[in-house]
């Protein structure tokens, strides 16, 4: 067994970068922001049609696979064993990516659509057709298509990592796509980008995370606008994922995962009995419908406003592409010994489908607060107080409030835990060499050092631009994945095509 340590060339352009953007904030805070704002506006303008494109292919991608040949094939080989069973693995699939960003939208974002649908779509604000474009919305930004991104790129890492025994890079994604390992050192290059996409999008997630936190805090005590609630929370958020980290890649992200899901049913459940269940089950199936037939065009942003496309869809694809990548490599890893077809299952169709019935409940119930019985105006509470907010105002209107708002506290702070904890794995393992199959572990000491560096960072975006600051390190994180999402979505492209690769990797 090779002992792992680090690799400097890949650890210290990304971590110089960071350091840097860190120090630039703190020196010159108006300077720092008016340069993000400056480089988020330059990628949308430009690319935002390819961010939009790209994902609508992942997901047609993904499609294909699965009726595919490939499908059949098993990871690893035909006598490889399974690090996990199917049910674990599925837990650890749903609550290690998408987990705080439902936790967080999932009220606040339909009760925006309700009140402002986009103008090109002649929807009236606050109307039976807003309620329902608001949920249908929710379904086409949390459910199939950022699951098909993620599933995408890690099931390419998958084949090459387990079955072509490519070493544990991001530049092995190419491999399918060349047909020869990359040069070492493109590789570190590939890795280096990467690493610094997923920070910015970590940073993204647990800026939301310490957002969703914070408004919870201030339902239980009188805080006002105290300075110290958001490092505090960072702290608390990064401390907890770096000991489940460091415990090992089995471990606790194994306990972690496993309380998040039982959690997360018995909040849904409660929401669900305790709500509107006809309104929920009427208004889900009628958004259902709407969100197939527009699956396609609203993706692309066609019949919408360019500018809401922007700040909604396209700030989603950019998110899900930074966290893509590094996510891929701490997925593909866990789908040794299963069927490519049962890796679609477990980390597309099915927390997907979860995550349907999720927005269908908390989406459905915040709108029928805000729209229908008009117990609380939420729309308000997302004006006064911030979409952090908005999920408690959810939670006020049902019973048992500061009961279920405690608990919500709980589930979202296990959630960006069980996020992080995978994915600074993941980050650990890419700047370390001697990572394999037999040897898994990086050393723990750069798990700590990029788990210090994502709570800086996602503190200095959330104190210093709040929401927006969550949206452009989104942006800025996902733009160079994209490239690295479109070589690997041609490589997979290359596996389907041609025959004697599909024989050669069973």
């Amino acid at each position: 067994m090779q002992p792992t340590k680090i690799n400097i060339a890949v650890f210290i352009v990304p971590f110089s970068l960071l350091l840097f953007s860190i120090i630039f904030s703190q020196a010159d805070p108006d300077g720092f922001l008016s340069g993000m704002r400056q480089a988020n506006d330059w990628i949308l303008t430009r690319f935002g049609w390819l961010f939009s494109w790209s994902t609508l292919l992942f997901l047609v991608l993904c499609i294909v696979v699965y009726c595919s040949p490939l499908a059949r094939i098993r990871i690893g080989g035909k006598a490889a064993k399974p690090l996990l069973s199917k049910f674990q693995w599925f837990y650890i699939a749903l609550c290690t990516t998408i987990a705080i960003g439902i936790l967080f939208w999932a009220t606040a974002e339909p009760v925006y659509h309700l009140h402002e649908p986009p103008a090109r779509t002649g929807i009236e604000p606050d109307s039976p057709a807003a309620a329902t474009f608001a949920l249908s919305t929710l379904f086409l930004h949390w459910t199939f298509t950022p699951y098909s991104i993620y599933t995408l790129i890690a099931l390419l890492f998958a084949l090459v990592y387990y079955n072509y025994r490519q070493p544990f890079s991001l530049g092995s994604l190419l491999y399918p796509l060349t047909g020869k390992p990359l040069n070492a050192r493109w590789g570190q290059v590939v890795d280096a980008v990467c690493l610094y996409s997923l920070v910015a999008g970590m940073a993204a997630s647990l800026g939301a995370g310490i957002l969703t936190l914070s408004g919870g805090i201030r339902q239980f005590a009188d805080l006002g606008d105290s300075p110290f609630i958001l490092p505090a929370i960072a702290g608390l958020i990064v401390i907890t994922f770096i000991i489940s980290s460091v415990s090992g890649l089995m471990k606790g992200i194994k306990t972690l995962s496993n309380i998040n899901f039982y959690a997360f049913l018995a909040l849904g459940a409660f929401v669900l009995l305790a709500g509107p269940v006809g309104y929920i089950f009427r208004s889900g199936a009628e958004s259902l419908g709407d969100y197939l037939v527009h699956l396609a065009p609203r993706s692309l942003g066609i019949g919408i406003d360019r500018e809401w496309s922007e700040s909604w869809t396209v700030f989603y694809w950019a998110n899900w592409l930074a966290w893509a990548p590094v996510t891929a490599v701490f997925l593909g890893r866990l789908g040794v010994g299963y069927t490519v077809r049962d890796f679609i299952h477990f980390n597309l169709v099915f927390p997907a489908l979860f995550s349907m019935l999720w927005m269908a409940v908390f989406g459905g119930t915040a709108i029928y607060i805000d729209h229908i019985s008009g117990t609380t105006d939420l729309y308000a509470v997302l004006q006064q107080q911030g979409p952090e907010s908005t999920i408690y105002a959810v939670l006020n209107a049902l019973p048992y409030p500061r009961l279920t708002a405690a608990g919500f506290l709980f589930i979202a702070f296990i959630s960006y835990v069980t996020a992080a904890d995978s994915n600074t794995s993941a980050m650990s393992g890419l700047c370390s060499s001697g990572i394999s199959p037999d040897s898994p572990e990086p050393p723990g000491w750069i798990k700590i050092v990029w788990g210090v560096v994502v709570g800086t960072v996602s503190w200095v975006m959330v104190s210093g631009a709040g929401i927006d600051g969550v949206r452009m390190a989104s942006n800025l994180g996902g733009f160079p994945a994209l490239f690295l999402g479109l070589a690997a979505a041609a490589g997979m492209l290359r596996l389907l095509l041609k025959k004697a690769i599909t024989a050669e990797i069973n």
